[in-house]
């Protein structure tokens, strides 16, 4: 007699981009699997992970066989729970939702990760006492809720989160600590393992498969509680009985995902704090406008931290602001004043460390010929191309195009092409200069893997380096003992941005990045140089008047209606020509109007970078007073054009 082996059909999520359905697929096994339940199925004939996710009855249809089963724990409810949410409220193909959920793929060879549950617990004596305001801080955030820590730079906010930190793993329950930065990981991983040792897990795409892969099996097999440690994916990472989340600078706009899902982090902790029933810590010395009057909106906690935690003899950092448009000041240099090469001068004499900032990258912004006036541009995206010095190329920081640098002009044939506008490798060069004895640091976006600033941490920390030269990568969260002098070397770049979020972005990052100095380690000097010394949004920037920036920044955005008073949503049509994508965007806009849902439809305008890709690119924005209208928005978009919701900028 023969017997037919009794089958179990199941409900997966297919980790693919591949697939853009909406719903689980259906599979089959002869096995009985738990929900979240890890597993390699046949899509379009590629083996794909997937999450089983429910049990089913026999379909109509003839299903495929599950073609193997991870021997691993199921994924935590709460990250199946935490996923149907997202899809709904920033919706996207569910393969690509199953993406946040899993590594790209899961190696024979890493497998057999023994999960070390022996754990020392956390050890607070190493760090010093508890000033008396992060004692009163701590003693108002015992129970589960959300937290806005409002602490001025250098006033302990790590600490803060350590001490969270170890009493919820007293507690057995674990930690998320989110960073906006990969480069940040470094400094505080290092933090929190003298307190918890082993139990600091560390994970985000800068790390090898195999490293990552083993990351993500010690935090899904771990039975005691953990530290995770990452940037904003690392809020998806499988941690068992989650008991505190944590966004270290959660002002910044890394915290938004760009791609599908455009997420924007701090709403997604949220919902899996309520899910968990965790405490949600949003620290920053300048929160955004719209989590500070959600905050008040709802009475909830906002915790303020004034002074430095480091108690010495050092007041805060001396600040001297230069205008640029004195020449007079700059007769040592065209990019560093005479004070700032002074005060750096005096640094090195010191033994000391400077940073100079610029959010500028490569050696020149703007290649011209001084003849005929031809622009070096993109002839994919029609924006100014950058000239990198250290290569001899022209890069398009848009798409990523690239050509070698004329020794003419292609136009007029006249020799002298004008390199203007300097980044932060011509200040390199410049630094060279003035210091031929300095050892020089730079650290932006173009740095090759090996001299990565969180490659490279150690090394800048011990004093190993005299100057630092970067952009905004090294604006947040850096505590180096040694830094004595800080240079803004243009205060302006992004303030006249023709955008509703401008202004705060150029709060913060001037905020962040004076931050830097002045943290009781060493007496700290600040030297800014801008064109525009007496702008408002300067000027409470270096007095660190948050208040009267969120006051004045609020009644703006109220009057010319931007978030927090409605919902945004861009919309952004790309065609080969120029009438075509105007027409397509002017089509959409009467097509939203005319379904009569009430909601503000501004433009069809062209997009800031109206070329891209060689394709034209308009947008619409709307506006709405509920999100739920966007979302039927959304839903009834035509298939070629793209969106994002809850944008942070409309760029």
């Amino acid at each position: 007699m023969t017997y037919t082996k009794f089958m179990y059909y199941y409900f997966v999520w297919v980790r693919s981009n591949r697939y853009h359905g909406q719903e689980a697929l259906t599979y089959s096994a002869q096995e009985h699997l738990a929900k979240g339940s890890i597993v390699q199925v046949e899509l379009q004939k590629e083996l794909v992970l997937g999450i089983v996710v429910g049990l089913t009855t026999k379909p109509r249809f003839q299903t495929k066989t599950i073609t193997r089963i991870f021997q691993l724990p199921p994924l935590p409810t709460h990250l199946l729970r935490l996923s149907v949410w997202l899809q709904n409220y920033y919706p996207a193909p569910l393969g690509i939702i199953a993406q946040q959920l899993l590594p790209a793929n899961l190696s024979e060879k890493g497998l057999d990760v023994s999960v070390n549950d022996q754990y020392d617990p956390p050890n607070l004596g190493v760090l010093p006492p508890l000033t008396a305001e992060q004692s009163n801080a701590l003693a108002l955030m015992q129970k589960p809720d959300t937290y806005i820590l409002h602490g001025t730079t250098g006033s302990g906010k790590t600490r803060i989160y350590m001490e969270l930190a170890a009493l919820n793993i007293n507690r057995g329950k674990s930690a998320i600590v989110l960073t906006p930065e990969i480069s940040l990981t470094t400094q505080l991983a290092n933090s929190f393992r003298q307190v918890f040792g082993k139990r600091v897990i560390v994970m985000h795409s800068r790390q090898t498969p195999a490293q990552r892969q083993k990351a993500w099996l010690a935090c899904l097999g771990s039975t005691e509680p953990i530290v995770m440690i990452g940037p904003r994916s690392a809020l998806f990472s499988p941690v068992q009985k989650l008991g505190l989340i944590v966004l270290d600078e959660a002002h910044e706009g890394a915290y938004k995902q760009e791609q599908a899902p455009q997420y924007q982090t701090g709403r997604v902790a949220a919902f899996l704090a309520s899910l968990t029933r965790s405490s949600l810590i949003l620290g920053s010395a300048t929160p955004s406008v719209s989590d500070y009057y959600l905050a008040e909106q709802k009475n909830k906690p906002i915790i303020n931290l004034t002074k430095l935690a480091l108690a010495g003899p050092h007041p805060a950092a001396t600040v001297t602001v230069i205008d640029r448009k004195d020449h007079s000041l700059f007769n040592r240099s065209p990019f560093l004043s005479n004070e700032l090469v002074t005060s750096v001068e005096q640094a090195l004499s010191h033994g000391e460390q400077s940073l100079l900032y610029l959010n500028r990258r490569g050696t020149a912004r703007m290649v011209l010929c001084e003849n005929c006036g031809w622009q070096a541009l993109c002839p994919h995206c029609d924006v100014p191309l950058t000239y990198h010095g250290d290569q001899h190329q022209l890069r398009c920081h848009s798409c990523s195009h690239h050509q070698p640098s004329p020794t003419s002009c292609p136009t007029c044939g006249h020799p002298g092409v004008l390199f203007k506008t300097a980044g932060t490798k011509a200040i390199v060069d410049e630094v060279e200069r003035l210091f031929p004895q300095a050892r020089i640091a730079r650290f932006d976006t173009d740095n090759a893997k090996a001299d990565r600033f969180e490659q490279q941490y150690e090394t800048v920390k011990s004093g190993s380096v005299d100057i630092i030269v970067g952009t905004q990568m090294l604006a947040k969260g850096l505590d180096l003992p040694k830094l004595s002098t800080l240079g803004i070397l243009l205060a302006d770049t992004s303030l006249y941005l023709p955008d509703f979020s401008a202004q705060e972005r150029t709060f913060q990052l001037v905020s962040q990045v004076l931050g830097r100095v002045g943290r009781g380690h060493i007496a700290g000097r600040a030297i800014i140089q801008t064109y525009h010394p007496e702008h408002p949004i300067l000027v409470d920037a270096l007095q660190g008047n948050y208040r009267q920036f969120y006051e004045r920044e609020l009644d703006e955005r109220r009057q010319f209606l931007f978030p927090p008073f409605c919902y945004l949503l861009k919309i952004t049509l790309r065609r080969a020509s120029l009438k075509s994508a105007e027409s397509a965007a002017q089509n959409l806009k009467d097509t939203i109007t005319a379904s009569g849902a009430g909601l503000r439809v501004e433009g069809p305008a062209p997009a800031f970078y109206e070329r891209f890709q060689k394709k034209y690119q308009w947008q619409l924005v709307i506006k709405a007073s509920q999100r739920s209208e966007l979302l039927n928005v959304i839903a009834s978009l035509p298939a070629n054009c793209s969106y994002d919701i809850d944008p942070l900028d409309l760029l």
